[in-house]
């Protein structure tokens, strides 16, 4: 699902143009718009599919968002106008839910002292589509020239992933296990909502995928002022957002596993402090060679915020509330992933593309100093025996 969800990153600009937006600057604000759209529904209705899932079973609702989000990315290759490709984006966030289920599955079901770890396996498999993904997408884009079949492949491998989770994949708790379904749903996510530990952590994850995709409307374009209107621009640019997958699975479950043994806290911080130091630097830069191994050397670290980040998270509340709780952190994560694209789509509209990478990196040293003063220490958990 993660390979569905950003195949198209590396020519959806490219896309937007051949439905005929002009001039640049506008293609920059309407590739923020439409990236971002889907994750900000997805934001708000994200703890209501998690609450269901508490009650009616996880599988159940990821099978769901598989197809709802194969059927409406085979929709992107039937639009004819920019607003119908915002409107089958829009639908796509509507329906989703797939992170807070997934998520909320593995929550459940493995040990309380390898949740850390598990995350980073889970992260990993998430950033394999991230890497697998652009580097298809771009290549595919070069080759076709024909940015509409793209999203119908795409939807036959969402379609492939739903056969997989209907047919291997085993919910270990059962619905009835899990939530006292006498409690008011609403007075339920109210209550975890305002816990006063989940508040901070809420602004860590929020700001965290800002750093991770505010400047993702931007790559394809800051590739092509780098590198000049040469043949292989798609694939140029899928490779910059691919190494940036390739370093985040070679370090998140490392990073996972750390955080176990050594604190959650301790390695949020570690990452949050070198995604900034490799973000700044993009801003000055004069060619894609120098660019990509920036975009690698962001990702070493932008693997270990997000598994620490909810393993800090879980650990806060039962598990037959992790479904609602993972619901909320996914509607952080979404709303990052719903404002990071369009501030830097609009700020690279406004301001140029160095203005982007600098307030990235600006706010990843926000977001560590957050941590450092907000975020109360938790101790590694003991080691089973």
């Amino acid at each position: 699902m993660s390979f569905a969800f950003s195949v198209s990153g590396p020519f959806l600009p490219l896309f937007i143009i051949q439905l005929g937006v002009t001039p640049i600057d506008k293609v920059s604000i309407w590739a923020g718009v439409v990236a971002s759209v889907n994750f900000l529904l997805a934001a708000i209705f994200s703890p209501v599919w998690g609450g269901i899932a508490d009650r009616t079973g996880r599988k159940a609702m990821v099978i769901r968002s598989c197809l709802a989000i194969a059927g409406f990315t085979a929709l992107m290759g039937l639009v004819q106008n920019v607003w119908q490709l915002f409107a089958a984006r829009a639908c796509m966030g509507i329906f989703s839910g797939f992170s807070a289920a997934a998520i909320g599955m593995v929550g459940t079901a493995v040990p309380e002292e390898t949740l850390g770890f598990s995350l980073g396996w889970m992260a990993t498999g998430q950033l394999i589509g991230g890497l697998c993904g652009p580097l298809f997408g771009g290549f595919l884009a070069d080759q076709l020239h024909n940015y509409r079949q793209i999203f119908f492949v795409t939807s036959a491998v969402a379609l492939g992933a739903t056969l997989v989770c209907a047919l291997l994949v085993h919910e270990h708790a059962k619905p009835n296990q899990l939530l006292d379904r006498r409690a008011p749903f609403w007075e339920s996510l109210r209550e975890i909502a305002l816990h006063r530990q989940l508040a901070p952590m809420f602004l860590v994850v929020l700001l965290a995928q800002v750093v991770a995709y505010g400047v993702q409307p931007i790559v394809p374009l800051f590739v092509r002022a780098l590198a000049g209107n040469v043949p292989w621009l798609a694939t140029a640019a899928g490779i910059a957002f691919a190494v940036t997958g390739l370093a985040d699975l070679i370090a998140s479950p490392f990073l996972g596993k750390r955080s176990d043994r050594i604190g959650y806290r301790r390695v949020l911080l570690i990452s949050l402090c070198g995604a900034a130091v490799f973000t700044i630097p993009q801003a000055f830069v004069h060619g894609v060679v120098p660019f990509v191994a920036l975009r690698f050397g962001v990702g070493l670290f932008l693997g270990g915020i997000l598994p620490t980040a909810n393993a800090l998270i879980g650990r806060l509340f039962p598990l037959e509330r992790r479904g609602q709780v993972y619901g909320i952190s996914s509607s952080a994560t979404f709303l990052g992933m719903f404002s990071g694209p369009l501030l830097g789509g609009l700020i690279g509209a406004h301001f140029g593309f160095q203005a982007v990478f600098l307030t990235i990196g600006a706010m990843a040293l926000g977001n560590f100093a957050w941590v450092l003063l907000s975020v109360r220490t938790a101790p590694a958990p003991a080691p089973s025996r």
